[in-house]
């Protein structure tokens, strides 16, 4: 397009002298193609400074001076909007298609490989060597190249038939992925979009039109992403102002009024969240679309192509009826800021997508989506027609069962698809001064108390089994181990070394058996552990599993203990003789006599301490060390006493009274057993909580007067030590540690 303006001025002195007057005439003369004039033009016309003159014959102004024209030239811009320069003169039909921007990309989206669909990256390549290596050899690799692609759709199938909520998530923000305006041009024969909330702006994040398919005419309504970073700036990545769910209203009273059924397409994070939108009345805006649209007298159907995003998504989606793509996503808040708030992390998203219940499958399950449209495997954008006929299929059948309703059916329909979402209890007490807190859930954490408890229990079932398994210990101990594992896979996920674990994996698997791992491997390897190790060394991370990992490690050692013990017993077993065997029955046999009261005669003494020579000399060609020989304790040997029994109770009771009474009167005390349990509560290292324990315990003993109490306490003493005095040593048994005696 060229710009012809045209400049006239005096070519004389004027009647005050000195006077050159000039004036720019307001009109420009506009030619295209046509050759005659732009010929007439440039053949009368001569460069006069660098202007385009001539000079007027037979013209003069009043002073006789003579009139010059002077043109400049100027080029404009060349664009196809709205019409191109080589548009057919004989077309029929699809001038429709030149009114709008949305043009087709220039250059073909660029492959974008998901994180999980990176198992399918070797086999492509692979498909495409083989393919390469037939074209080059002049070789027939078909059969090959046909078991590849069956082993590629074969695996693609398994991937996407078992895909996680967050999987589903990334597929719906694939940037491949068709767009509202690419479902609406394949499923419309005629479309005109239409502009503007009538405020003074349009926005671009929402488009609206009117759209014919199957001779029918529709309202049009959705949610705009790019497809490129140029165009999702200009479409805000879909994320519209006030004024797009204005204009959006509009459109809806518009087909409300000339009887257009309306159809809107989700595909939306949510509705854009700044300054400007807020003072501009966003919440008002989003508010009124939700109201206006339960008194619509036309049927309205929603279909979701990509996410929904809370608010701005329900503000065109309160239809009668509503569908999502197989791999499409519905939420309040994006899993991600559901991590951000509930765990402090972003990286928890994979356990706040599945907590969400945001996937197709979970609307339909819940009733809140009315039907499943099916995507073609690797997602909508691997074939966007095939998609958008499913998505025109499912339109059309809801249509026709929508418009067998009169009005208030119509009505009627969409207020109870809403009414009957969710479900509430009645006459279920509610407590009041219920507290609540976004800290992590503390349901599956055991408490200290309950972990040591636990672990004294498997210590002893560990040490005194006396068969070589126990079922109800191994199965205990198992327990642990999965619980164990599957922690440590959370925590991995949660820590974003998921992906990279399972690449090393798959590297191990591909990696020969007989020979050692590549260093480079062997150094993946210990960055991953070195990461994980200071990820969960934070205080306060992964309190449940630092306790159960520390439990699993010290029942290890005691079956690992266990072990040396009954190997080193059954060495000396057989090393003894049978003479001292037969010494050993006689040790035993004297121990029973002494704890049913009878007296020992100096003869069996003697045999019994020449058996107890005996035994300790084969000990020591055993090569073992002898530390020295222990007295029975109390927990070997037989109980006490009755009487003795009672009092130890009795004097137990009395020293927790006079301990509860020293911590109620003691305000110091009281603050520090509740810095302790705090201490317990944060991870706190083992050498604080001790050093805590120990200045508690002497606050408490210090603060103990009862001379009466101490007096009780000694006594009990000296009996309890009297009575051990009356035990023999033990003989019976071997016990070791680390092969000492």
């Amino acid at each position: 397009m060229t710009s012809l303006s045209l400049v006239a001025g005096s070519c004389g002195r004027g009647r005050r002298g000195g006077d050159n007057r000039g004036a720019e005439l307001g009109f420009h003369y506009f030619f295209g193609n046509d050759l005659l004039a732009s010929h007439l033009v440039t053949d009368s016309l001569r460069r006069v400074n660098g202007h385009w003159g001539k000079g007027l014959q037979g013209s003069r102004n009043g002073s006789g001076n003579k009139l010059r024209v002077a043109v400049r030239l100027k080029k404009w811009n060349k664009h196809d909007y709205p019409w191109p320069d080589d548009i057919d003169p004989n077309i029929s039909s699809g001038y429709l298609r030149y009114l709008s921007e949305f043009k087709p990309l220039t250059e073909k989206p660029k492959p974008v490989t998901l994180p999980f669909e990176k198992p399918l990256v070797d086999l492509e390549k692979k498909i495409i060597e083989v393919r390469r290596m037939a074209d080059d050899t002049g070789l027939d690799f078909s059969d090959q190249i046909e078991a590849l692609e069956n082993k590629y759709q074969q695996a693609l199938k398994d991937l996407y038939t078992h895909l996680t909520p967050i999987q589903r998530l990334t597929i719906a923000r694939h940037p491949n992925r068709p767009t509202v305006l690419d479902h609406i041009l394949n499923i419309t024969e005629k479309w005109v979009e239409l502009h503007g909330d009538r405020a003074g702006y349009d926005d671009p994040a929402i488009v609206t039109g009117i759209g014919n398919m199957n001779g029918k005419s529709y309202m049009f309504i959705g949610h705009q992403k790019g497809r490129n970073t140029k165009e999702n700036i200009f479409r805000n990545f879909a994320m519209p102002t006030p004024h797009g769910y204005r204009k959006a209203l509009r459109m809806m009273k518009y087909a409300d009024h000339h009887g257009f059924p309306i159809i809107t397409f989700v595909d939306t994070p949510g509705a854009f969240a700044d300054l400007k939108s807020e003072e501009l009345g966003q919440g008002e805006a989003i508010a009124k679309n939700l109201r206006t649209m339960f008194g619509l007298k036309v049927p309205i159907v929603t279909v979701v192509t990509g996410e929904g995003g809370s608010g701005g998504a329900l503000a065109i989606a309160c239809a009668n009826k509503l569908f999502m793509l197989e791999n499409s996503a519905f939420y309040v808040a994006s899993p991600e800021a559901c991590a951000a708030i509930l765990w402090k992390s972003s990286q928890q998203a994979p356990k706040a997508a599945e907590k969400l219940k945001i996937t197709a499958q979970e609307h339909y399950r819940l009733k809140i989506a009315d039907g499943i449209i099916p995507e073609p495997l690797g997602g909508a954008h691997s074939d966007p027609v095939w998609t958008s006929q499913q998505i025109k299929l499912a339109i059309t059948q809801a249509i026709e069962e929508l418009t067998k309703m009169d009005t208030e059916e119509l009505l009627r329909h969409r207020m109870l698809k809403f009414r009957s979402l969710g479900g509430f209890q009645e006459g279920v007490p509610v407590d009041p001064q219920r507290k609540r807190n976004m800290k992590p859930s503390e349901v599956n954490v055991l408490k200290v108390a309950d972990i040591e408890s636990d672990l004294e229990s498997l210590k002893e079932k560990i040490l005194k089994a006396k068969l070589p398994s126990d079922p109800t210990t191994t199965q205990a101990i198992e327990k642990l181990r999965q619980d164990v594992d599957d922690e440590i896979t959370e925590a991995f996920i949660s820590m974003a070394l998921h992906e990279k674990l399972e690449s090393v994996k798959l590297a191990i698997s591909k990696a020969p058996s007989d020979q050692p791992l590549d260093h480079n491997l062997k150094e993946k390897v210990d960055k991953i552990m070195q990461e994980f190790n200071r990820k969960i060394s934070h205080p306060g991370a992964y309190l449940g599993l630092k306790q159960k990992l520390e439990k699993l490690n010290t029942i290890n050692k005691l079956i690992e203990l266990k072990e040396k013990s009954e190997k080193l017993k059954a060495e000396i077993n057989e090393k003894v003789p049978a003479e001292v065997k037969e010494k050993m029955k006689l040790l035993k046999n004297a121990q029973e006599k002494l704890l049913n009261g009878d007296s020992l005669d100096e003869d069996l003494v003697e045999e019994v301490a020449e058996a107890k020579q005996q035994l300790i000399d084969v000990l020591k060609s055993a090569n073992l060390q002898i530390v020295g020989v222990t007295k029975r304790t109390i927990a070997n040997s037989s109980p006490p006493p009755p009487e003795l029994q009672e009092k130890i109770v009795n004097a137990n009771k009395e020293i927790h009274k006079e301990i509860e009474r020293v911590i109620s009167s003691s305000k110091g005390i009281s603050t520090k057993i509740e810095e302790l349990k705090e201490a317990i509560r944060d991870g706190s290292s083992p050498e604080n909580v001790e050093k805590m324990e120990a200045e508690i315990k002497e606050e408490i003993v210090a603060a103990l007067n009862s001379e009466a109490l101490k007096e009780k306490v000694e006594n009990l003493q000296v009996e309890l030590s009297s009575f051990m005095e009356t035990t023999i040593e033990e003989d019976n048994k071997v016990p070791t540690d680390n092969g000492r005696w």
